[in-house]
């Protein structure tokens, strides 16, 4: 007969050096809430990124005394971290790496994954580790063999994902089982709050001062005055800083232009690179790296072949890649390969890379939770490193036109946050309504219509933005008298332009080019349901090598210069047909349809 190990155990956590404060303070939180209290079911805990939440949702179903325990992540990785963690036979076993358990025996794990296990394997478990895809869908076959009262504890990992209709499936199995959400933040992208009232949460700005996490500083690109055309065609406009703000608050295709257009878009990267470089020169760390959020494919390698262009090495991850190209891009950054990795949103929940130092803003955010999500991949510290060293210091580089500093301003208030602000949270309270889906870089990109173009930006200051103040009254002293334009003292760094060789602007830009015609002709096989092997067009050869030969062809009638081969093609060739290369697929479409 099965022990209930959670039950009968005495794990050593009050006073328990190994553990750090936030596990042992809601571990008691857990451990003294009531469950049975009317609408009490369902509770919430915050820790920020490096806090160690992964080792509470160890000691959890020991606060809860929980007879068998089920273990939620949002991905496959994140289950097998956490199954690692929890499996006695890992040297890095968390109860007893951290002294919580001191002799057998121990809670049994088990998983849920595929066909791979079986109910008399659940059975015999404390605690099952599963990941949410495992588990969706009503009829799920998994759900069909348990019982309802099989758990009684769920528990989430990443809670803040656990509003969607995937999870509430869990809620209704498993109508009496207790449940504790834990994230680092209570919202996820749309703006929803996870469900459960918080019980115990832990302020960014104590992780700070514990060490526990880097200390991060923003810097704000404010270009004096900059020039932009709003339809091909039409005059330069050439507006102020003011005039810079306002327009990335209220217009979605000016702060898209903003993250997109060749020249705001170049700022932003020679920004985090000279962070990048003062870093490595102050602390003699080389492996210091950035990272940098875009906004789709056809962005990511824009920025990428930005990074590249100005002498750094460069590449991205993307949820559309084959995972073995996206594993090799993970091996060269684990390697030191790399001292810049794009994504959009790919490096999320589970990733771990604390030589992450640079957070570069080329996406928008106009939430909390995505924007702490990105910026977390900078806040983990580095092992065996003294976590007050200056190699422990984390920045995250915005332009003022992107609309950033909204969300800053949330991330200053909730790395103060205590016990209170979440006592009295409301979605209204942390973040805005998801916007309409905005267009994308390069005219139409995601959402269809032209964007502005930024042509020029004059005398850029990099504006220092503190994100933890020491006192919140001489912090609001201070922007008093800034607001009244009086002179605080505050220091701004002009930008310091970096000069790429024309031979390396053209290898970057040949690169880019190549990139996007086969992100092109992606997209446009997936426009009409074709398959990349398949053969629709020629019997002999597969639908990409006959678009793709289609666009090329069309490419060398294009060139300016009338080059023959892309090795003789002029940097002023590319920058043509990166330009033309959506009317160049919408030809080739065209003949594809009617040929």
């Amino acid at each position: 007969m099965k022990t209930d190990q959670y039950v009968v155990a005495q794990p050593t956590v009050a006073g328990n050096s190994e553990l750090r404060e936030p596990q042992i303070l809601a571990y008691e939180a857990i451990e003294n809430h009531d469950f049975q209290a009317a609408d009490a079911r369902e509770v919430s805990v915050v820790l920020p990124v490096g806090c160690g939440k992964s080792g509470l949702l160890a000691l959890a179903p020991f606060a809860a005394k929980s007879r068998r325990t089920l273990l939620v992540a949002p991905n496959l990785k994140i289950a097998d971290q956490l199954l690692g963690d929890l499996t006695p036979s890992n040297p890095k076993y968390f109860y007893t790496k951290r002294k919580v358990l001191d002799r057998e025996p121990f809670p049994e794990p088990a998983e849920i994954r595929g066909a791979s296990s079986n109910v008399g394997d659940l059975e015999e478990a404390d605690i099952v580790v599963t990941n949410i895809q495992q588990l969706q869908r009503e009829n799920n076959k998994w759900l069909a063999k348990l019982p309802s009262d099989f758990f009684d504890l769920i528990l989430f990992d990443e809670g803040h994902h656990n509003v969607a209709e995937s999870w509430d499936v869990l809620r209704r199995k498993f109508p009496d089982a207790r449940i504790l959400n834990v994230s680092a933040t209570p919202a996820r992208a749309d703006g929803k709050v996870m469900t459960g009232e918080v019980i115990y949460s832990y302020p960014i700005s104590k992780a700070v001062e514990k060490g526990y996490v880097k200390r991060i500083n923003g810097y704000r690109l404010n270009p004096t005055t900059l020039h932009y055309v709003r339809h091909e065609g039409d005059a330069e406009v050439e507006v102020s800083l003011d005039e810079v703000r306002r327009l990335g608050e209220e217009d979605a295709g000016f702060r898209r232009s903003i993250v997109s257009s060749e020249a705001s878009l170049t700022t932003i990267a020679e920004a985090s690179i000279r962070k990048l470089q003062e870093m490595r020169e102050a602390t003699g760390q080389p492996r210091l790296k950035i990272i940098a959020s875009a906004l789709n494919m056809e962005h990511c390698k824009q920025v990428v072949a930005k990074y590249r262009e100005l002498g750094m090495r460069a590449d991205f991850v993307h949820s559309q890649l084959a995972e073995k190209a996206n594993e090799r891009i993970h091996e060269k950054l684990d390697n030191h390969e790399l001292d810049v990795i794009v994504q959009v949103r790919k490096l999320g929940e589970g990733f771990d890379h604390p030589y992450l130092s640079v957070a570069a803003v080329f996406s928008i955010f106009s939430n909390l939770g995505p924007f702490m999500q990105f910026v977390g991949r900078v806040m983990r510290t580095i092992p065996g490193v003294d976590p007050f060293d200056p190699v422990n210091d984390g920045v995250v580089v915005f332009h003022v036109g992107g609309n950033i500093t909204g969300v800053w301003t949330d991330f200053q208030q909730f790395a103060e946050a205590d016990q209170e602000f979440f006592a009295n949270l409301i979605d209204e309270d942390l973040v805005e309504p998801t916007p309409t889906r905005e267009p994308g870089p390069g005219g139409n990109g995601d959402g269809g219509g032209s964007l502005p173009v930024i042509t020029a930006q004059d005398d850029v200051l990099l504006e220092n933005l503190t994100l933890l103040t020491a006192d919140p009254k001489i912090a609001a002293a201070l922007a008093v008298l800034k607001d009244a334009g009086i002179s605080t003292g505050e220091q701004f760094d002009r930008l310091q332009r970096i000069t790429p060789t024309k031979q390396a602007s053209r290898k970057a830009k040949r690169a880019l080019l190549d990139e996007l015609v086969k992100t092109a002709v992606g997209k446009l096989l997936a426009k009409h349901s074709l398959k990349h092997a398949g053969r629709d067009f020629d019997k002999t050869r597969e639908n990409f090598k006959v678009v793709k030969s289609a666009i090329d062809l069309r490419i060398r009638k294009t060139v300016p210069s009338g080059a023959t081969t892309r090795s003789e093609y002029s940097a002023a060739d590319l920058d043509h047909l990166i330009n033309e290369l959506p009317k160049i697929v919408d030809s080739v479409e065209e003949e594809l349809r009617h040929g």
